[in-house]
């Protein structure tokens, strides 16, 4: 009769190497988070205060993207056909 050991513990990975985002991406989001609370925050293009909370990650991250920091790349959208046209070709006009 041959003694099997179980395995109890669990495989530890390396979390360091695989980091998906930099601290200064933490850093800066934290900020633009902050200056959202606060009522400071404003978008880029046409000024208006910033009230979504995905806009202000959003933002924290492009800014850490500008300076240098590790970021991936921002998700491409996909062409969606607007309402309009979708209305057209079912009603075939």
């Amino acid at each position: 009769m041959a003694t099997s050991k179980k395995k109890t513990g669990k495989k530890k990975a390396s979390k360091k190497s695989s980091r998906r985002y930099g601290k200064k991406a933490g850093e800066k989001v934290q900020r633009s988070m902050e200056e959202m609370k606060s009522g400071k925050l404003r978008s880029g293009g046409s000024g208006k205060k910033v009230t979504s909370r995905k806009q202000a990650i959003a933002i924290g991250l492009s800014e850490a993207r500008r300076a240098g920091g590790k970021v991936p790349t921002p998700k491409k959208s996909s062409k969606k056909p607007s309402k309009k046209r979708s209305l057209k070709r079912r009603t075939g006009r």
